[in-house]
């Protein structure tokens, strides 16, 4: 990253991509576990409504998946701007 274009176009992927993975987790953990919550009750999972599952499970599985993605979309990142760590 040899000039300032180069590192504000890789500050603006990165914080891109935090700000969808962001996004994604709000709509999974407040939207489907409390406001649509109702709305999803009738749909069982495990013995359970899927409402209730992503207030209590859902919402963590997906927040762990968003990790994995995050650090693979960034090192396809770090390696287009050259900043990789290899």
């Amino acid at each position: 990253m040899a000039d300032k274009s180069s590192s504000n176009a890789y500050w603006t992927a990165n914080v891109r991509v935090i700000c969808i993975c962001l996004a994604i987790w709000a709509v999974v953990s407040y939207g489907f576990g409390i406001l649509l919550r109702p709305a999803l009750s009738g749909i069982k999972v495990g013995g359970t409504d899927i409402g209730f599952w992503f207030a209590q499970q859902g919402s963590i599985v997906i927040f762990i998946a968003l990790i994995f993605y995050y650090a693979i979309y960034m090192n396809k990142i770090d390696r287009e701007f050259g900043v990789d760590e290899q």
